[in-house]
């Protein structure tokens, strides 16, 4: 799995992946290895100009995802920043 190949070099994963919720294998690796992972969502995560927008919207609390440890998955839309549960 790519996963745990990404968190051991320390980045931040971002993916577009709006339902990683309820992709358990994928937040059990997050779990499991420690990685940062950031969900590109709502209806305006759609193209890249628009996924752009919703990281630029963002941008200081991605930087201050950077500096904490992992494991932790968000769900960010352009106004939120939502935790998604690690528990299995």
């Amino acid at each position: 799995m790519w996963i745990p190949a990404v968190a051991a070099q320390g980045w931040l994963i971002v993916t577009r992946d709006a339902r990683i919720a309820q992709h358990r294998a994928e937040v059990a690796a997050v779990r499991d290895c420690g990685a940062r992972l950031v969900a590109l969502s709502g209806r305006e995560a759609t193209g890249t100009w628009a996924q752009l927008e919703i990281v630029m919207s963002q941008w200081r609390r991605f930087e201050e995802l950077l500096e904490r440890d992992g494991p932790f998955v968000y769900s960010l839309t352009r106004t939120s920043l939502r935790p998604v549960p690690l528990d299995p």
